[in-house]
């Protein structure tokens, strides 16, 4: 999945001939923060709400000092992981895609990344959770899910994340097929991997299946 598969047209960019006003308007109507401005289709940058707020609405936004606006973007065949990247560590709420000449072609928004991933990642999918502590070094997906799959059970979705409290360690997210986890977690303890939390009740999977539905019905407003 690239980034040009995600591209929201029905969200449209500003240009430099619109006001502060317009831009306002714009934000409100397609609930973002953030929007891309354009000159002869070429992105000059991103404008804020606060950017919007630090000038008089009725100024054009041509007359605003571009070199202040944020200047970030992706190309329409960077993977999807590296949209969510830019997007999360600038906080943005829409992100800018090009194509290779640097050409504006469209934006992804914050809902639609979200919505995304929401639908790919086996979160209504029945099963159990578990999460998996280990020191970096020792972290091999094969060598876990070669663990897993010995008995029986089917690895639905993965990832990894660092730990806050230390940069060596990471914590290992599992969702399988089964609910009943309990020969799973003996075998892992059995090579010992460290257990850390797990989330296999029918109950909860309930809550996790409503949870989703309401994400969703939240992103199609």
């Amino acid at each position: 999945m690239t980034a040009h598969n995600l591209i929201a047209y029905d969200i449209p960019a500003l240009t430099v001939e619109q006001t502060g006003r317009d831009a306002f308007h714009m934000l409100n109507d397609y609930h973002v923060k953030h929007l891309p401005v354009l000159e002869d289709g070429k992105l000059v940058g991103i404008l804020s709400e606060e950017d919007v707020f630090n000038h008089k609405l009725y100024e054009p936004i041509s007359s605003y000092d571009f070199s202040l606006l944020r200047r970030f973007a992706v190309m329409e065949n960077e993977h999807i992981f590296e949209v969510m990247r830019v997007m999360g560590d600038h906080r943005l709420t829409v992100i800018p895609v090009t194509d290779a000449e640097g050409n504006y072609l469209g934006l992804i928004s914050q809902n639609d990344l979200l919505r995304y991933f929401a639908s790919t990642a086996s979160f209504t999918d029945p099963g159990a959770v578990m999460v998996l502590e280990m020191n970096r070094r020792d972290y091999s997906l094969g060598t876990i899910a070669h663990i897993i799959e010995s008995e029986d059970v089917i690895i639905l979705s993965s990832f990894v994340t660092s730990s806050n409290d230390d940069p060596e360690m990471v914590e290992v997210t599992i969702k399988v097929n089964r609910h009943d986890i309990s020969r799973v977690i003996a075998s892992l303890e059995r090579h010992e991997y460290e257990v850390k939390h797990t989330f296999s009740n029918i109950e909860n999977a309930n809550v996790m299946t409503e949870r989703y539905e309401s994400l969703m019905n939240y992103l199609n407003m």
